[in-house]
């Protein structure tokens, strides 16, 4: 599994802790991951929304199987990542959070209110919701009666996210190329994603902007 982590700014000074506990808890499971998000060493302006057009983009092409966003509030990030095709984030603040997520609805990515949970002790929490994230089978159902219940509820709100949003093609098209230049014109975007981006239309029309941005 390829695991992406999309913070914003205001998490900057927190990243590469977070980043490095993500990273050596994920990797004993044989999981990649990848720093998408803001770090001490990039120069990026992401803020809120723009990360949740970065988690669309990186879900949306496979260039991540599954990606870990967050602000301060963790209700920001979230709002943005489901405005994006075929993501849907929950909002994760203990394990309990992360085992019905995945359990129940199975999804894609998760929003961490960083700066409200961020604290002493806590990256002993953290360190277990990462855990949980490489080991728990998704779709298990919870209680496990209602499992079928749940699978049917999942079908119906793929179905409803299909008919109510655009492709990402087509949301990237039209969107403000100033703003979407401002997301993805950096080295680590551009040497990560187009190797692990599985739609070619999309990576094209991304490495076009890039490449004639005047």
């Amino acid at each position: 599994m390829k695991i992406a982590l999309v913070l914003e700014n205001s998490q900057k000074s927190k990243s590469n802790f977070i980043y490095h506990l993500l990273k050596s808890t994920c990797e004993k499971y044989h999981h990649e991951v990848f720093n998408y998000g803001v770090s001490k060493e990039k120069d990026l302006d992401l803020d809120y929304v723009k990360t949740g057009v970065l988690t669309g983009i990186l879900l949306d092409t496979k260039a991540a199987d599954f990606v870990i966003t967050g602000c301060n509030s963790g209700q920001g990030a979230l709002i943005s990542a489901n405005q994006m095709p075929n993501v849907s984030c929950g909002y994760v603040t203990d394990l309990t959070d992360i085992s019905l997520f995945l359990k129940i609805n199975a999804k894609n990515a998760i929003s961490i209110p960083f700066g409200k949970k961020f604290g002493p002790g806590y990256e002993y929490e953290l360190q277990a919701i990462f855990k949980s994230i490489c080991t728990l089978e998704k779709g298990l159902g919870y209680p496990k009666e209602r499992k079928e219940i749940q699978h049917d509820q999942l079908k119906e709100l793929a179905h409803i996210m299909k008919i109510t949003k655009n492709s990402l093609y087509d949301v990237l098209d039209a969107m403000d190329k100033d703003f979407l230049y401002s997301i993805i014109a950096n080295p680590y975007f551009e040497e990560n994603f187009f190797a692990n981006c599985q739609d070619d239309k999309i990576a094209s029309l991304l490495k076009d902007l890039i490449d004639n941005w005047l």
